[in-house]
């Protein structure tokens, strides 16, 4: 599988307008379309584009954008290989996926605090949010299950080598979550701990929240995720 995020400029995320939490959201929420795809992130470096793509099927009612569509606008844009989030986004609000005489935009990025809970949740109850990874134990825990959905992630150690984009798109108890997805929690795993849904290569798993946090290096939420024009 391949990779391809370039960190967003240092300067780019102290400029960021902060979400900011919302004062109570419900204790667990999850996003999880019927239709989703690695949009071609397995033999290419276009994941910032494919967690667009992932985004919008998030929406109610689901959008399914093609493969096709995933790789004419990353080449468009010479993103199929290699982009930074921030650029990602900005391009993604006047220039979106085109499919069936319609447009899908992202509304306005804010950036998100990963590292505070109540923060991320609320961003999450607004929309999926992209982030950034150092992705090398995040590959190998989906390799075990073949990049199929239905992984557990869980005792990463901090890495700061940012090099992947995927989507947070649920939290709650791994329980929950698992009951939500109809995944079977690994025997020794404790269901009651908080962790998040994870979107990467075609897949979607739970990983916990220290695993997370371990990883991450950038989180951006979209206001709304999907502007449809």
């Amino acid at each position: 599988m391949k990779r391809g995020a370039i960190p967003s400029p240092r300067f780019e995320l102290a400029a960021a307008i902060p979400h900011v939490a919302l004062p109570s959201v419900p204790p667990n929420h999850l996003y999880f379309p019927q239709q989703i795809s690695v949009w071609h992130n397995d033999y290419h470096g276009d994941c910032c584009t494919a967690e667009e793509a992932f985004a919008k099927a998030c929406h109610n009612p689901e959008i399914f954008i093609t493969d096709a569509e995933v790789e004419k606008w990353a080449k468009a844009h010479g993103w199929y290989e290699g982009a930074n989030l921030i650029n990602v986004l900005r391009a993604m609000q006047t220039k979106g996926f085109t499919q069936s005489k319609q447009t899908y935009d992202d509304g306005s990025p804010s950036s998100v605090n990963w590292t505070d809970a109540a923060t991320l949740q609320s961003a999450i109850y607004h929309g999926p949010v992209k982030i950034g990874v150092a992705a090398d134990q995040l590959h190998a825990t989906c390799q075990v299950d073949g990049f199929k959905s239905g992984w557990f992630a869980s005792g990463y150690k901090p890495d700061n080598n940012e090099d992947h984009c995927v989507s947070l798109c649920g939290y709650g108890t791994i329980k929950w979550l698992a009951q939500q997805m109809n995944f079977t929690v690994p025997k020794g795993v404790n269901g009651s701990k908080p962790a998040y849904a994870l979107f990467t290569w075609g897949s979607i798993g739970i990983i916990d929240v220290p695993s997370m946090v371990a990883i991450t290096q950038e989180a951006w939420l979209r206001t709304p995720t999907t502007v449809v024009v």
